[in-house]
């Protein structure tokens, strides 16, 4: 059986993209104001590294950035490039625990999609590409770039912006959930969405000495008149099991993961298939990989993940996982994991 390789966690990086007002970056000062102490960096429109740390207000990010006359990070930078910049914030010193990308309303996602994919940097994962609209320039905006059709169709997850001042919401939901291709779609406004769709929360608390925005600012000032408006509406599932999974149940299942399904992570206990690791699993979107990693002595063997989406039927879900776990005897052929290993990133890329 293959040994999990020794080398970091690796830290997901979200690609934030959107054209022109479509509001990026006030979502991206929401996610900064509820990280929940987790540590955000960024590379912000077009150029230039930063640690999102210990900055007074959110809206000091713009400021604090450099931006290339070209307007287009996609055309502006390569592969190995977007590596260096990614080293800055993710070499083991920075603690950073995201990295997002806000992308030039005028980039190309599916270009830093696939630097992102390309990247030889062994401490980074793709952690999606969130497209961002506006509800309420929807038609306008696809009349002058019919593009945004293919955007949507590579978005892992689309946030629907502005609802609040789209003359037909319901209509403009509709018409882009159908461009879309099984990706999750969350209505929002002032770019207010769940940071659990995108990161894990910690609390701000496990940062002793450093300062946060949670330090720095009232977590619910700024809610104010909106509580009620359209920026939670998300689903998500708990699943524990501690009878074994099958791996070709679990590939088949996750290979047939319903639209609006963004999110998967966890851990799975594939039983007598491999008896010394655990599987660390990160899906995000079409996005799947495994992680083997050696049990913990103290820990009970078991099956534990949390799937979030938007629209996903958690009960169905829930008898779907169910239906993979198998209590049969304590043998196991040696095909059975083939699925899952193609899936599993090789030494020599983590290297």
């Amino acid at each position: 059986m293959r040994q999990p390789s020794k080398g970091p966690q690796q830290i997901p990086v979200v690609v934030l993209a959107g054209f022109l007002g479509s509001g990026k970056t006030t979502l991206l000062n929401h996610l900064l104001h509820r990280s929940g102490g987790t540590r955000i960096g960024a590379i912000v429109n077009d150029f230039g590294a930063i640690e999102i740390d210990a900055l007074a207000v959110a809206g000091a990010l713009g400021d604090s950035t450099v931006s290339l006359g070209n307007g287009c990070l996609c055309c502006a930078v390569d592969s190995s490039e977007l590596d260096a910049y990614l080293e800055r914030l993710a070499r083991p010193d920075a603690g950073i625990d995201v990295i997002v990308i806000e992308a030039s309303g005028l980039a190309e996602p599916q270009e830093l999609v696939r630097m992102l994919l390309a990247s030889e940097h062994p401490g980074i994962v793709y952690g999606g590409l969130v497209e961002v609209v506006d509800a309420a320039e929807f038609d306008t905006t696809r009349a002058r770039h019919p593009e945004i059709d293919r955007h949507l169709a590579l978005a892992d997850l689309v946030v629907v912006n502005k609802l609040d001042r789209a003359a037909d919401a319901e209509r403009v939901l509709g018409t882009v959930r159908g461009l879309t291709d099984h990706a999750a779609v969350v209505p929002a406004t002032y770019g207010r969405i769940d940071p659990g769709f995108l990161f894990d929360c910690r609390p701000s608390e496990e940062r002793v000495g450093q300062l946060s925005f949670d330090d720095l600012h009232d977590r619910d000032q700024d809610r104010g008149d909106h509580e009620g408006h359209l920026h939670t509406r998300y689903d998500s599932l708990s699943f524990a099991s501690d009878v074994p999974l099958d791996p070709r149940r679990v590939i088949a299942f996750l290979d047939g993961r319903p639209d609006g399904l963004y999110r998967i992570k966890g851990y799975v206990d594939f039983g007598a298939y491999d008896t010394v690791n655990r599987y660390a699993v990160h899906a995000v979107g079409p996005f799947l990989r495994f992680y083997p990693e050696p049990w913990p002595g103290d820990e009970a063997r078991r099956t534990q993940l949390v799937l979030i989406g938007s629209g996903i039927d958690a009960a169905a879900l829930e008898k779907d996982l169910r239906a993979c776990t198998s209590d049969a005897p304590h043998t196991a052929d040696e095909h059975g994991m083939w699925g899952v290993l193609r899936y599993v990133r090789e030494p020599e890329e983590a290297a």
